[in-house]
């Protein structure tokens, strides 16, 4: 995955709670396994008039002061509702590097930590304040840095943040569990080689 440090740019504000993944990704993008090309169907049955041929004009990601979004803001538990990883996915198909919440849906929060799509959790009236300054405002260019842990808001206010160290690591690194574990590869052949030698009766697999 590709490693996240810090992301400025683009705001968008979705005000709804409960936000959940087959809104972000309709089920009929969910043919492919394929990582690319979902970002067309990122919120599709809301950005498309219903015959799904233009653009909805009065959806908030079609309107061009949030258009090439890099930042979604919205209410509590986003990502809420059924497994799929597509709607990770489609979030970096369609050029989201991080969205701010005061809650997930755990799955698709686990989902996307594992992907390099950074959630940031603030507290409910953190959240409220800034989808009403992005609503509200001209300006709606944000920060969101995993190095110093720091929101920072269309006013330049600051909101400090916290993430799992572990996971953290993992996305500023730009390493899933699978390449931790291949890097490590040394260290676990070096303990492997240790361990027979201290309980060679553990690795005898002649009475298999």
């Amino acid at each position: 995955m590709n490693p996240f440090s810090s992301v400025s740019g683009t705001a968008v504000p979705l005000r709804a709670s409960d936000i959940n993944t087959d809104i972000i990704i309709p089920q009929k993008w969910l043919i492919t396994t394929e990582r690319h090309g979902l970002g067309a169907g990122f919120f599709g049955n809301l950005r498309y008039l219903q015959d799904g041929s233009e653009p909805d004009p009065s959806f908030i990601l079609n309107e061009p002061r949030f258009r090439g979004a890099q930042i979604v803001v919205a209410g509590s538990n986003y990502g809420c509702g059924s497994s799929r990883e597509h709607a990770v996915w489609a979030h970096l198909d369609y050029g989201i590097r991080a969205v701010i919440a005061s809650s997930f849906g755990p799955i698709f929060f686990d989902n996307a930590l594992k992907n390099g799509l950074a959630v940031v959790t603030l507290g409910e009236s953190h959240v409220a304040h800034l989808i009403q300054q992005l609503q509200m405002r001209a300006g709606n260019t944000m920060t969101v840095s995993l190095v110093s842990e720091l929101v920072i808001g269309p006013d330049e206010m600051s909101y400090p943040f916290t993430m799992d160290p572990d996971s953290r690591s993992s996305l500023l690194s730009g390493l899933d569990e699978i390449q931790r574990t291949i890097e490590s590869m040394p260290a676990i052949d070096a303990f492997e080689t240790a361990d027979r030698v201290l309980r060679p009766w553990i690795w005898d697999d002649s009475h298999a």
